[in-house]
């Protein structure tokens, strides 16, 4: 279940490095508690899961209260600052945007939205060449299932309309997207679940789910597994049934990256059985895992993709980009979207994709990925009985906190030592994954390497006050 921090004050220590400083010696900041409290009680309960911190701004890799302290921020804002908080090229390009008096404009044509759609189709490559604006990544997700569906009735019949997915996968909190994602829990409010949608077992090698001790180069042995499990799962061929196939660039939870030789023998699986596949990056675009787009780092091609979150920086936007022949399947006004391409948005887009490649931020995720791995490491190995492993690439990490001496999930300590970590300035939001055990990573690109290693000494200290206090001896740093 998931948890709620507390907002009962504590007394912290002050923290004062280049990158972190707590000038209030308790937490939550007493003052805050107003803002906080009217939030529980006029937002939902779903809204209570996160530290409470009351941001005011953001800059750069920083958050910042109104009281003062400032957090090295790890979290982007849940990967989505990738040109950095406030990024002021992208505010510059939205302030000329907002003083151009169109802030709407619907489906009708603007040159903002001709802009971003071109530069998209021409940064991708070949057959990622038409793309659709949307606002948010469940929306991308909706529309990919909607064209893979769609597309199978076309080139088969009727009955090829199965979509098939990943045990652990997230693709979005809306019906179609929470039905094809991989967590069965929650699903449970929906009730009559698509029984043409199939969860199989990814390729995770961290937590093989075909029982293997250690990856060994099983690419096809794993690949096998999967086929001969979903034959018995439809009762048939994939040729005939299967319409599309949706997963992750990385598995969000853990930033978890299938094989790279899993993810050819699937490519090669589905042109040959023509089936539609969907690279998810909602969370992945935009160079977060040292490629400008992480189904790069299998050097193959989806039919389908999304993009969110690191689109802008900033502003609420996404897309779907595609073949031009899946694409074009719907007439026109039958696949639409109200606030398709808003002009502050795809402004934001474009300044953002522009400053990404100008200064070379895919280039610096996977620098500074180098970086976070060999400290990572360093860390595990001080302590090993609770860092099970972690996993990523680029800027993005997925610490497993586990119970000593197994792989199974501590959510308690996770959640705990996220909490400590916001105490001592380091911005995280709460664990996720299997248990809710595993500590999320993932910087603006824009971090440097004193930054990185100013995190890591402050996770460490987060760790040790954690496991100090779930012992009951509090914390002495």
């Amino acid at each position: 279940m998931a948890k709620e921090y507390s907002l009962k004050i504590n007394k912290i220590q002050k923290v004062s490095t280049p990158f972190r400083k707590m000038v209030t010696d308790k937490f939550p900041v007493p003052a805050s508690l107003a803002v906080i409290n009217r939030l529980r009680k006029y937002e939902p309960r779903s809204m209570s899961g996160q530290p409470p911190v009351v941001w005011d701004h953001a800059v750069n890799f920083n958050v910042f209260d109104k009281y003062g302290n400032k957090w090295l921020d790890w979290s982007s804002g849940v990967l989505v600052a990738n040109a950095g908080h406030s990024n002021p090229e992208i505010k510059k390009a939205m302030i000329k945007a907002i003083n151009k008096d169109l802030l709407h404009n619907y489906c009708f044509p603007s040159e903002a939205r001709a802009n971003l759609t071109e530069k998209l189709a021409k940064i991708l490559p070949n057959p990622l060449k038409k793309i659709f604006l949307l606002t948010t990544g469940s929306e991308a997700v909706e529309v990919c299932l909607k064209l893979a569906r769609t597309n199978g009735q076309k080139v088969a019949d009727k009955k090829k309309i199965g979509l098939v997915s990943f045990n652990a996968a997230f693709h979005g909190r809306t019906l179609g997207s929470q039905m094809i994602g991989g967590t069965p829990a929650l699903k449970d409010w929906i009730v009559n679940v698509d029984k043409d949608m199939y969860n199989m077992p990814f390729p995770n090698c961290y937590r093989c789910p075909w029982g293997k001790s250690g990856y060994k180069g099983c690419d096809a042995e794993c690949f096998a597994n999967f086929t001969k499990l979903l034959g018995k799962r439809i009762g048939g061929s994939a040729k005939d049934k299967i319409a599309g196939v949706i997963l992750e660039s990385f598995q969000g939870a853990g930033a978890t990256f299938a094989p790279k030789g899993f993810m050819k023998l699937l490519r090669k699986f589905c042109t040959a059985n023509k089936i539609i596949l969907i690279c998810d990056e909602v969370q992945a675009c935009f160079g977060r895992s040292g490629k400008l787009f992480s189904f790069m780092h299998y050097d193959i091609v989806p039919d389908l993709m999304t993009f969110g979150k690191g689109i802008t920086s900033s502003m609420p936007l996404s897309a779907v980009a595609g073949r031009p022949d899946v694409m074009d399947i719907y007439e026109p006004n039958t696949m639409t979207s109200t606030h398709t391409g808003n002009p502050v948005c795809v402004a934001a887009a474009l300044a953002n994709i522009d400053y990404i490649i100008k200064h070379k931020l895919p280039q610096n995720a996977a620098k500074m990925g180098v970086l976070f791995k060999s400290e990572l490491l360093k860390l595990q190995e001080r302590h090993s009985d609770i860092i099970g492993g972690f996993q990523g690439e680029g800027l993005v990490f997925g610490v497993h906190i586990v119970k000593e001496g197994s792989k199974d999930p501590d959510g308690d300590l996770a959640h705990l030592i996220v909490g400590k970590s916001v105490e001592k300035g380091l911005m995280l939001f709460s664990p996720v994954g299997l248990g809710g055990g595993t500590v999320k990573i993932c910087p603006p690109l824009t971090i440097t390497a004193p930054a990185i290693k100013d995190g890591i000494k402050c996770f460490e200290e987060a760790i040790i006050a954690a496991r100090k206090e779930m012992l009951g001896e509090g914390d002495n740093l």
